[in-house]
């Protein structure tokens, strides 16, 4: 039985009306030229009137692909969007559609449908005239017909809008309704024209987002203007072709503020808008994203790192991060590093569950995600996935052992698991061609003073021991420079037991400082002008225990071979982590029994 139409519906979504779930038939559907991404306009149909600007949301394009919207196809529309883009024409936006009724089943026009006042040709002609219904008012510069857009913006009177999906540089009149979804702070850069400055926003309407970028007097002009979250009119500005590598948003293309740009608050109600949207990528599907794509992803905070502080090389700035693990349901944990405020005010010990759009995927050892100026991050959402995600884990998921897709070698499987010292030696690992990385809850029980620390060169890229010229001169053969100072570096060799034996490790700068609890600096000051402090900081170090992770590989020194271990990662024991870990251990071995 071939369903009924929604008779009068397009009239009543044309004037603005909410029509919930509309009965409406597809007369025709063709791609629009040049538009980049594929998109596609409709004619439509109620049996009464016709619409010949419909369009149809890009994340439906597949129901296209799909030949799902063939001629005849009657569909219920679960969700549109119905905006002006002249004084005389509107354009319905499909969001969200159910096919009720295949095209070749039906195979008949239903009703005798009369375009309405906001279409063109007789509804129900053939495909190519969907398109020529109008010869001079294709979809592409719908707008021209906007000259007064300009003043009724600055004279405080609603513009006509365009949806964001429609955009394309072969339009030179456009508006758009938009709201502010992220903010990057400005940033100073320097290349073969001089220095300057630049920042970027991305917008997001019902039909899509964009991203928004201002340079120089634009960055000055407008950055303060706008305000993450609020909603905005937008004109005049230039439409390029988008360098997917530095957007974190799914569009073709992206815009770029100018002098002539002209952006206004919306005053009227915003609420059609949404908020931020995700598109979020499971933890366990991470492995198979390509480096350098954006994602957006979500999971519980299992635990993160201390704040660490470190100079970059390439521009000699003081940077902040923080390493935050996160698990979701497929019980697969993820490492994301947080950078500079968010990495300082971040709290992660009742385990918020963290959103991020935009994350950027890194293959270094394992896959990662790091948190970039682009990209936008929140904690405890109030959304679904989060309220999902946050009672998973207070039922099952903080008794639960995550495998790790992060923290491991490409060609090791051992990256990130758990093993005793016992365990490493039966099943040898360490002997292969490439080095083998492994966990283990350890207690220091015995540290090496003798050669603990060095004096090393001070420059910023090397950490070479210097020569005493005793002089007051210290000389660095790596880099052949002589400096009148040096930092010391801590060299640790410590021997580390679990339950089943021990093990001496060697354990660097960053793991080194964790252990003792001071600085290098301060540890070699101690050694200079107060021995007992000195002495007293070592021996305070023996039996404490931390969760480690080590990176094993045989290798050959002075034609002798030996099994070289060293500490990578040293975390302070959480007993309540912990015990939820040997919990777990118990109930895999009881399933295992």
């Amino acid at each position: 039985m071939v369903p009924q139409l929604s008779t009068g519906a397009i009239n009543r979504i044309l004037n603005g009306e909410d029509v919930a779930s509309a009965v409406l038939q597809i007369l025709g559907c063709k791609k629009i030229p040049g538009a980049g991404n594929d998109r596609y306009r409709l004619l439509i149909s109620d049996g009464v009137t016709g619409c010949p600007f419909a369009m149809l949301g890009t994340q439906l394009n597949h129901m296209v692909t799909n030949k799902e919207l063939e001629k005849f196809t009657i569909v219920r529309v679960d969700k549109c969007v119905c905006n002006q883009v002249q004084a005389d024409r509107k354009v319905i936006i499909l969001l969200s559609l159910t096919v009720l009724a295949p095209g070749n089943e039906v195979n008949e026009k239903l009703g005798n449908p009369i375009n309405s006042s906001a279409g063109g040709a007789p509804a129900g002609t053939s495909t190519t005239s969907v398109v020529s219904v109008a010869p001079k008012t294709s979809y592409s510069n719908l707008s021209s017909g906007m000259a007064s857009r300009e003043s009724s913006m600055l004279n405080g009177s609603t513009p006509s809008v365009h949806p964001i999906n429609t955009l394309t540089p072969y339009q030179n009149k456009w508006t758009i309704k938009a709201r502010v979804t992220n903010k990057t702070p400005v940033r100073v850069y320097s290349n073969s024209r001089g220095e300057g400055k630049v920042f970027s926003v991305n917008l997001l309407d019902e039909s899509g987002e964009i991203k928004a970028t201002g340079f120089n007097d634009a960055a000055e002009k407008y950055y303060d203007m706008l305000e993450v979250n609020k909603v905005y009119y937008v004109s005049k500005a230039n439409l390029k072709t988008a360098n997917q590598r530095f957007s974190t948003v799914k569009n073709d293309y992206e815009i770029t503020f100018n002098n002539d740009t002209i952006i206004m608050p919306c005053e009227e109600s915003a609420s059609s808008i949404p908020m931020l949207q995700y598109d979020f990528i499971p933890i366990a599907q991470i492995e198979q994203v390509e480096k350098d794509s954006n994602i957006d992803v979500i999971g519980v905070c299992k635990s993160c790192s201390d704040l660490q502080t470190f100079v970059a090389r390439t521009s000699n700035k003081e940077l902040t991060k923080r390493d935050v693990k996160l698990v979701d349901r497929s019980n697969k944990e993820v490492s994301i590093t947080l950078w500079g405020k968010e990495a300082e005010s971040f709290d992660g010990s009742l385990n918020p569950v963290v959103s991020v759009k935009g994350a950027r995927v890194s293959d270094f050892n394992g896959k990662s995600l790091s948190v970039t100026m682009s990209s936008s991050m929140q904690i405890n959402p109030d959304i679904k996935e989060a309220h999902v995600l946050k009672g998973w884990f207070e039922r099952e998921g903080c008794n639960l052992d995550a495998q790790s897709i992060s923290g491991k070698g490409a060609s090791s499987n051992m990256g990130g698991q758990w093993k005793t010292f016992a365990q490493c030696a039966s099943e040898q690992l360490g002997m292969g061609d490439k080095p083998d990385y492994f966990v283990n809850k350890g207690t220091i029980v015995m540290l090496r003073k003798e050669n603990c620390m060095y004096m090393a060169c001070p420059g910023e890229e090397c950490n070479k021991k210097v020569i005493d010229m005793n002089n007051g001169i210290y000389r660095c053969e790596k880099c052949n420079r002589e400096y009148n100072e040096f930092k010391w570096r801590l060299l640790l060799s410590i021997s580390i037991a679990d339950f089943t034996e021990n093990q001496w490790v060697t354990c660097f700068q960053e793991a080194a400082e964790t252990i003792l609890g001071v600085s290098a600096q301060e540890l070699g000051s101690c050694k200079e002008n107060d021995e007992e402090r000195y002495n007293e900081i070592l021996t305070e170090a023996n039996f404490k225990s931390y969760i480690f992770k080590f990176r094993t590989k045989m290798e050959t020194y002075n034609e002798e071979s030996r099994l070289k271990t060293t500490v990578v990662t040293v975390t302070p024991l959480d007993p309540v982590t912990y015990t939820r870990k040997i919990l777990s251990d118990i109930k895999q071995m009881e399933q295992e029994i």
